[in-house]
Parts: structure tokens; C-alpha cells; sequence
């Protein structure tokens, strides 16, 4: 009886823990995705903005374990028909960046939002975050033309 207990109080606590885990996404002006995750943001830029860009032919992440600030210059993502410089929409520490995106550039075309992510940042402000866009906000933002 005491092991049925133990396995059904588990059961209960296992929804509990995946729904503490949930990922928030937020969004900038400057057409970059912040995906939040236990106190580390994966930062990339938006499929409205590589649309925008179009093919993608350069890519330079930042370094691991850099200190940045507010809306740094991180990074830069060049196409056929420009160069944009990649902000950090958040203060922290960089604790991973993308190599895989170094390497095939496509990455950011084909897969903007997941695989073409660009860096991770431990970010150190819970207001900066709260000043970024929800998807309803940056929905509004690009169907104004921003």
C-alpha cells in the first residue's frame, strides 16, 4: 500500500515540474527572439527578420563566457543584401553561442527560430526582460512595418 502511495504522489509531481519548466518567448524591436528557459535566454533573430534579409551568407556569434550589456553589439548576420549587427536584448554572461550556424550560415534561413538560434546569455536583469515585446506586441510591430 505505501509503495502505491509513493508511485501515485510521484505521478502527481512529475506534471508539476514539466509545467515549472516552460519555456516564455519574448521579442525586440530590432526582430530578435528571446526564448527564457531557468534563467538563461536563447537569443535569435526571427523568421520576419531573415525573410527580411534574405540568403544569409556570414554569420559571427559572440564569446563564451563574455560580460555584456543592454543592446551591445554582439554579433553580425551579413546576406546578399546587407550587414545587421545582432543586439543583446539582455545584460549578462554569454554561456553558449552557435557554432553550427559559423559553419552553414543556411541554418538561419532554413530554421530561424530553433536550430538557427545564435547565442545563449545568463541574463542578470528580470526588468530588461519585462521589457521586451509579447508575441501579440511583436505581431502588431511587424504588420505596422517595423
Amino acid at each position: 500500500m505505501h509503495s502505491i502511495l509513493r508511485a501515485n504522489c510521484m505521478r502527481l509531481r512529475a506534471p508539476l515540474v514539466r509545467m515549472a519548466r516552460r519555456t516564455l518567448t519574448k521579442y525586440t524591436e530590432s526582430h530578435e527572439w528571446v526564448k527564457i528557459d531557468d534563467g538563461v535566454a536563447t537569443i535569435g533573430i526571427t523568421d520576419y527578420a531573415q525573410n527580411a534579409l534574405g540568403d544569409v551568407v556570414y554569420v559571427e556569434v559572440p564569446e563564451v563566457d563574455a560580460e555584456v550589456e543592454l543592446d551591445e553589439v554582439v554579433g553580425i548576420v551579413e546576406s546578399v543584401k546587407s550587414t545587421s549587427d545582432i543586439y543583446t536584448p539582455l545584460s549578462g554572461t554569454i554561456v553558449d553561442a552557435n557554432q553550427k550556424v559559423v559553419e552553414n550560415n543556411k541554418l538561419i534561413n532554413r530554421s530561424p527560430e530553433a536550430d538557427g538560434w545564435l547565442f545563449k546569455i545568463k541574463f542578470s536583469s528580470q526588468d530588461e526582460l519585462e521589457k521586451l515585446l509579447d508575441a501579440a506586441q511583436y505581431k502588431k510591430l511587424i504588420e505596422e512595418g517595423h
